[in-house]
């Protein structure tokens, strides 16, 4: 339970830094979200938007904790979350590139499941 604990810490820190470089930009017009569900385990950061009459949502990144491994469900960062926690300590055996079909992840890095 411990590793879980670390790992849900690991993964705010790293959404939270995203999310602030996110607003430091003069560009930005639209609003960005955290969203960080600790009894589910599901992390996400979230843009949403207008244009016009048009709702717009983006998931930047969707993060979930299972059977004590990072799945990492969705990614549209530059330099990959996975990158970001391999740098905090997580081992690549526990983060899996759940955006990867199941038959391709044996041919990462990566954890296949």
């Amino acid at each position: 339970m411990e590793k879980v604990a670390e790992y849900r810490q690991l993964i705010k820190q790293v959404l939270t830094e995203y999310d602030h470089l996110s607003r430091q930009s003069p560009d930005t017009h639209s609003e960005t979200c955290l969203v960080f569900d600790e009894i589910h385990d599901h992390y996400l950061w979230l843009t949403v938007d207008w244009q016009g009459s048009k709702r717009l949502k983006y998931t930047h990144v969707h993060i979930r904790i299972k059977n004590e491994k990072i799945y990492i469900e969705e990614d549209f960062t530059e330099e990959g979350i996975a990158t970001e926690l391999i740098r905090l300590g997580v081992t690549s055996n526990d983060i899996v590139l759940a955006f990867q079909p199941p038959d391709v992840r044996k041919f990462t890095d990566f954890a296949p499941a």
